[in-house]
């Protein structure tokens, strides 16, 4: 139902946004191009969802078993019922039940509807799952689309990556390196000529490359945290806690796979900066369950939108290849709760 949803967000209010919404399978390309952008998937689809919204099988499923089984109970329990009535009249099944030979022939009736709501309750549920799998599973050619889209964007964030890596190294390290090798020429020339001039040179060189190796340390860090891989998405949510400020419980007992790890703590990376910077928040907390979910909550200004800005969206982008789910609530003067699912990571 995220379509619906999404549409809902987006302003599609009343009676032209609803028939809009129902017409556009049918509507000019234009139209259900805007659609799309809106609802982040096909008309088509949205007409499924709709079908789904508007044929309530389950609800009357369900009333249509408790229905029998309370009749099967009321059938079991006829002569209690009679004896505690005693001698009025009760109807049951439109028979009327006056005497105890009929409250006890109304036993057996029962009896098996009860056996028969016992044997109906899974076929039932099957039934409305096969409904909901027909109606809310994407289509094949919406999958086929789906995965084109998210290994398109991953390609890009991976040459997108190596090329932050690039410049980094090409603009700190590579630049610093440089430096040290001509500091260390010319204290090399004047090593005889000089010696204190050469000396400081050489703990010009020094410092220089302890620069260098702090400035490699923290390229490191930003493509894959040692704390990942020695503790876990635990354990780094818990140092990226104590390094920021915020409160951080983890309910997380085993591990990941790295790159799932690696996806969710930077997702939480980049959550927390943007609240800390953006949001005005006095509190912020970072939850993972066994899920897994995970949750970043702010107590700032909230206002905050997928559509306002590439922070959120480039998440998004992120999470895609995962299937992960980005939800935000963030209604204006807060509370903010970004929601982070993977469902590969669940199974």
């Amino acid at each position: 139902m995220n379509a619906v949803v999404r549409l809902l967000r987006a302003g599609w209010e009343g009676l032209f946004g609803l028939l809009l919404l129902v017409a556009a399978p049918f509507a000019m390309p234009r139209v259900r191009k805007r659609v799309r952008r809106l609802a982040g998937t096909a008309p088509t689809s949205l007409w499924r969802e709709l079908t789904w919204l508007a044929t309530p099988l389950g609800l009357l499923l369900a009333v249509f078993w408790l229905d029998l089984a309370l009749a099967g109970l009321m059938g079991v329990g006829m002569p209690l019922l009679f004896a505690l009535e005693g001698d009025g009249e009760l109807w049951y099944q439109w028979v009327v039940v006056d005497d105890l030979a009929g409250a006890f022939f109304a036993v057996p009736v029962g009896a098996l509807m009860l056996w028969v709501a016992w044997r109906l309750a899974p076929r039932f549920v099957r039934a409305e799952a096969w409904r909901t799998r027909r109606l809310l599973a994407p289509s094949l050619a919406e999958r086929v689309e789906w995965l084109t889209e998210t290994r398109s964007a991953a390609l890009d964030a991976s040459a997108l990556e190596l090329r932050r890596i690039e410049r980094d190294l090409h603009d700190g390290a590579q630049a610093q390196l440089v430096a040290l090798s001509l500091q260390l020429g010319m204290a090399e020339d004047m090593l005889d000529r000089d010696p204190t001039a050469a000396r400081g040179l050489l703990l010009e060189a020094r410092a220089g490359a302890e620069a260098a190796m702090a400035e490699l340390r923290a390229l490191v860090h930003g493509i894959h945290p040692p704390v990942l891989s020695e503790r876990g998405l635990g354990g780094a949510l818990e140092a990226l806690a104590v390094r920021s400020g915020v409160e951080c419980e983890v309910a997380l007992r085993r591990r990941l796979p790295a790159p799932l790890e690696s996806a969710l703590y930077f997702t939480a990376v980049e959550l927390v900066s943007n609240a800390l910077r953006h949001s005005g928040a006095s509190h912020i907390a970072v939850t993972v369950d066994d899920g897994v979910v995970l949750r970043v909550t702010d107590d700032g200004r909230g206002g905050a939108r997928v559509e306002d800005g590439s922070g959120l969206r480039g998440l998004q982008r992120r999470l895609a290849p995962f299937d992960g789910v980005l939800d935000v609530s963030s209604p204006v003067g807060g509370p903010t709760v970004v929601t982070v699912e993977l469902a590969c990571a669940s199974s």
